[in-house]
Formats: structure tokens, sequence, C-alpha cells
């Protein structure tokens, strides 16, 4: 069983979960507190990512840091309209 790289692993959950929120990079960003164009990298696979955004952009999605790198999608999330 291959294992993907954190890194794709994290692209594709933070994009399921921005997609399911319906929100764009930019809101992400705001969300995180982070700017737009590395969270856009981020979820490109680009950026390795420290401890400490991982867990910022696990908070703005109401999921753990764990879920965030999962090869399953998290399905707990916060919804926030």
């Amino acid at each position: 069983m291959s294992r993907q790289h954190p890194n794709v692993l994290l692209a594709r959950n933070l994009r399921a979960l921005r997609k399911q929120r319906d929100w764009s990079q930019e809101v992400m960003a705001e969300e995180c507190g982070l700017h737009r164009t590395y969270v856009g990298a981020i979820e490109r696979g680009e950026r390795n990512v420290t401890l400490d955004t991982l867990n910022l952009l696990a908070r703005a999605f109401g999921v753990t840091a764990a879920e965030l790198i999962s090869e399953r999608l998290p399905k707990r999330a916060k919804i926030t309209t």
C-alpha cells in the first residue's frame, strides 16, 4: 500500500473542506489568519507547513490537525455561515 506525501493529503483535504463550505481561497486565508497566496500554495501541495500553521488551518475548519493529513477525508467539521 503506497502512502501519499503529507503535503498532498493536506492539499486534498483542505480543498475538500474549503469547497464544502463554499469558501474561496481568500475567505479561507482570512479565517485562518494567513495570506491568500500562502494558502493557495498549501492547497497545491507546494509548501511544507509548520505545526503552528497546521493548527491554525485545523481550527478554522473545526477538525484536528491529524485529520487534515489523514488519508481519509475529515467527516466532522464545523460549518459556519
